[in-house]
């Protein structure tokens, strides 16, 4: 390009500008060159670190904002974020997903200087930042007992997954409906060392500071497929189109009532979605901006109410 530039000039090229020029190409060239262990890492390395970022919404879906559109604020999420990264700091919050034998041991404001310790199987995660929270099912003396836990919350001191698994469903709330096999574990179970590839605290190697993963075998997925109890139910199971659950044995009109009320179109209606998740603060603003112009209609059709002619009524013959 310099020498373009001087010979459009129909000027001589610097011997200083050509070095210079030189030495910018080969420096250009050992850039690209380097391996592995210099500036540049390894472009399989590269695709593997993308591709274990991309898991990170699958391990870590609190860090993610709002699914609800109108409950997000940027400001508000990434300062909670750092104190999320704060609090893990503080404790660690291992790998879990739903299906995942966990205990989680906390403080108990009742009985003060003790902790708390509950084992059960994880059947539902939910919302995100600090209001993320997860809970834990057992049955303890015939009993269902359930227990939720806002995963940053204070006064939990240690969080253990026993057995990390995934199930064929994201909810196992028809647990609650299911046979009480499916949901009793031992309040005293220990820790259940995965194959090799996994941590020695029963989930895949994560640094302290960031959780990031470096390593590790597949989550497993427990195919189980729950029996119900007999109805009545607490929600109508035929129409979530569950995975792991076996044959519910209904009439045929239950299932011909639910394949109606199905609306698979729904995911492509994008009027439905900006209604529903349209904020309130956007609305005031939409509707401040038209005021001017829904009152300009009022008022013209009142104008036009007073003009309508009365026609007076004739006595018939």
């Amino acid at each position: 390009m310099y020498s373009i530039f001087f010979r459009n000039c129909n000027l001589k090229v610097p011997s200083k500008v050509l070095k210079a020029h030189k030495g910018l190409r080969e420096f250009s060239a050992v850039v690209n060159n380097v391996n592995s262990n210099g500036f540049q890492t390894n472009r399989n390395n590269s695709n593997k670190l993308q591709q274990e970022i991309l898991e990170y919404r699958h391990i870590y879906p609190e860090f993610l904002p709002d699914p609800e559109i109108k409950y997000r604020n940027a400001l508000r999420e990434k300062l909670e974020r750092s104190d999320m990264i704060a609090r893990r700091h503080q404790i660690q919050i291992p790998e879990f997903y739903v299906g995942s034998i966990m205990a989680v041991e906390s403080a108990d404001r009742h009985t003060p200087g003790k902790n708390q310790r509950f084992v059960g199987i994880c059947i539902q995660r939910g919302a995100s930042g600090l209001r993320a929270h997860f809970t834990l099912r057992n049955v303890i003396d015939h009993q269902g007992v359930e227990v939720m836990y806002y995963m940053y919350d204070p006064t939990i001191h240690k969080i253990e997954v026993l057995r990390l698994e995934k199930r064929l469903d994201d909810e196992l709330l028809y647990l609650r409906d299911a046979l009480p096999e499916y949901s009793t574990f031992d309040p005293n179970m220990e820790l259940e060392i995965l194959p090799e590839g996994e941590n020695i605290q029963g989930h895949r190697k994560i640094q302290i500071c960031m959780d990031f993963i470096f390593s590790g075998s597949p989550v497993p997925v427990n195919p189980i497929k729950v029996k119900l109890k007999p109805k009545p139910w607490l929600e109508r199971w035929e129409r979530k189109n569950l995975q792991g659950v076996q044959d519910l044995g209904l009439p045929q009109k239950f299932y011909d009532r639910a394949k109606e009320l199905e609306k698979p179109w729904e995911k492509y209606d994008l009027m439905k979605e900006y209604m529903r998740t349209i904020p309130a603060e956007e609305q005031t603003e939409i509707f401040t901006e038209v005021q001017s112009n829904l009152a300009r209609l009022e008022v013209h059709g009142k104008k036009l109410k007073r003009k309508r002619v009365f026609v007076k009524p004739t006595k018939l013959a």
